[in-house]
């Protein structure tokens, strides 16, 4: 039930991005670190980064947050079907 519930939020997710002129297969989240990573608008990183404060990860010392995980995520494609990876 909870694998359903993800995917259904991360396929809502990604309409809403397809929705605002975004890529269809990525997510807001991602598309808010590309943005903020190549200095066109951060402040949708921080808002959503804020949103989701617990989804963060250290590494070396330092902490990556939602937005970078979810780039991350979609680089190695975890959101698609194991065969389809």
């Amino acid at each position: 039930m909870i694998a359903y519930l993800k995917n259904a939020i991360i396929a809502v997710d990604q309409l809403a991005n397809a929705l605002c002129g975004g890529w269809p297969d990525e997510t807001l989240s991602s598309r808010a670190f590309r943005w903020s990573r190549d200095g066109l608008r951060h402040w949708p990183c921080r808002i959503i980064d804020s949103l989701f404060f617990w989804d963060t990860e250290k590494r070396e010392g330092l902490t990556v947050c939602h937005c970078q995980l979810s780039y991350e995520s979609e680089q190695l494609r975890l959101q698609h079907p194991p065969e389809l990876r």
